[in-house]
């Protein structure tokens, strides 16, 4: 499989027949991540991971376009009838032809006064694990951990412990619109110095680049 990543927290799976978004958000390039995809999988409904006016007009013009995501988004976009589809934690289904295990249930608490919504994070064919807003460890291990690396929710330690506690052999860092080039650089040292030291390599990837899995 190739993963190709795009701005802040959405990325691209395909193997050349097959293709899937995951959280194809505001600050993303939704047009070019949903370019031929034949399924979009949402983590929860914050637009920096859902921009919902594009993912409805890309699926008005692709009548095959399936998208999963949590009940709470299923419901905004009930405008798409059967193209949407509720997934629940430990769900396991297909998706575009790729099988895909549903992980976490809950987004991270951002404030005890911020209500805590739904949050679903996706194992693609058992290798890459793309979180949402969340630190939940899946249950079985996987090859690429998509962490989000920065957010209103989380503090470095939290990052760190997240990978270190994942243990998958590459770490790429997703999630970091809200950070500068030298907060970035500040983060990612520190991610990839303790998490090196715990088995998970972590390899930048600029929006645009793609990786093999």
């Amino acid at each position: 499989m190739r993963l190709t990543r795009f701005t802040h927290s959405c990325v691209r799976v395909d193997d050349g027949d097959r293709a899937l978004a995951i959280d194809p958000g505001v600050f993303s390039e939704v047009a070019a991540a949903l370019d031929g995809v034949q399924a979009v999988l949402v983590t929860h409904e914050h637009p920096d991971h859902l921009h919902a006016d594009e993912l409805v007009a890309a699926a008005r013009r692709d009548p095959g376009l399936q998208i999963y995501a949590p009940a709470s988004v299923t419901s905004s976009l009930a405008e798409l009838g059967d193209q949407v589809t509720a997934v629940t934690p430990d769900q396991v289904f297909d998706a575009a032809g790729f099988s895909v295990r549903a992980v976490g249930g809950q987004h991270a608490l951002i404030h005890p006064s911020i209500p805590v919504i739904a949050n679903v994070g996706y194992v693609v064919e058992g290798a890459v694990y793309h979180p949402g807003d969340s630190f939940t460890v899946p249950t079985t291990p996987v090859e690429l951990l998509l962490a989000p690396i920065h957010a209103p929710w989380s503090k470095v330690a939290e990052v760190i412990d997240f990978v270190v506690s994942v243990r998958a052999p590459r770490t790429i860092g997703i999630h970091d619109a809200g950070l500068s080039d030298i907060g970035r650089q500040l983060v990612e040292t520190q991610v990839a110095r303790i998490g090196g030291e715990h088995g998970s390599v972590y390899a930048p990837l600029p929006p645009g680049d793609s990786v093999e899995v």
